[in-house]
């Protein structure tokens, strides 16, 4: 997800009088909401609930001005549309691959993150590395319907399955880049 734009107070006055003209009624609403949102989020399963709300309240704050004069009725839906945008790109996010360092143009960096890479899956738990070597076989169709045989296997949904894989690769990556330092700078 992009975040290409602050909040600024203007917009969150603007979006404040568009919750009520009553600051301190405006104030609990946003409260309310923004509490609505992350419950929403966390219950989605996301690993950053409070994030994704404080992203769905800058985008519809960057909209206010455009979608007052005539939006009709709660505002509170508003939001909740803008939340199901925030987690269908939140998700999207999780199953793009992780960005690689690049390697010099020489063999021996392209070695350097291979072993890197099988040092940190010898570190994870068994469970965790069968889980990514189950999760990235296949492809295609037949990756589709691995994903789905293995999150039922364990007792999950696919998008649990996806969250916790993602938690998992992001450990594996922070240990890539830390072994690829350590290497470079030894």
């Amino acid at each position: 997800m992009k975040k290409d734009w602050d909040l600024t107070q203007e917009a969150f006055d603007q979006l404040l009088a568009w919750l009520n003209p009553d600051r301190e009624a405006a104030g609990r609403r946003y409260e309310e909401i923004r509490r609505r949102l992350v419950k929403v989020f966390a219950c989605r399963g996301c690993a950053f609930p409070e994030d994704l709300a404080d992203e769905t309240i800058n985008r519809v704050a960057r909209k206010v001005p455009e979608i007052v004069p005539t939006y009709v009725g709660d505002p509170a839906h508003y939001f909740c549309g803008v939340a199901h945008n925030v987690h269908l790109e939140s998700l999207r996010k999780i199953h793009e691959p992780e960005p690689r360092p690049k390697p010099d143009p020489s063999d021996e960096s392209e070695d350097a993150y291979h072993e890197c890479l099988e040092r940190c899956m010898g570190q994870l738990s068994h469970r965790n590395h069968e889980l990514v070597l189950q999760y990235f076989q296949e492809e295609k169709r037949a990756k589709i319907d691995c994903r789905k045989k293995l999150a039922e296997g364990l007792g999950m949904t696919l998008n649990a399955l996806r969250i916790q894989l993602h938690r998992v690769i992001e450990i594996l990556r922070q240990c890539v880049l830390e072994c690829l330092k350590q290497r470079a700078a030894g």
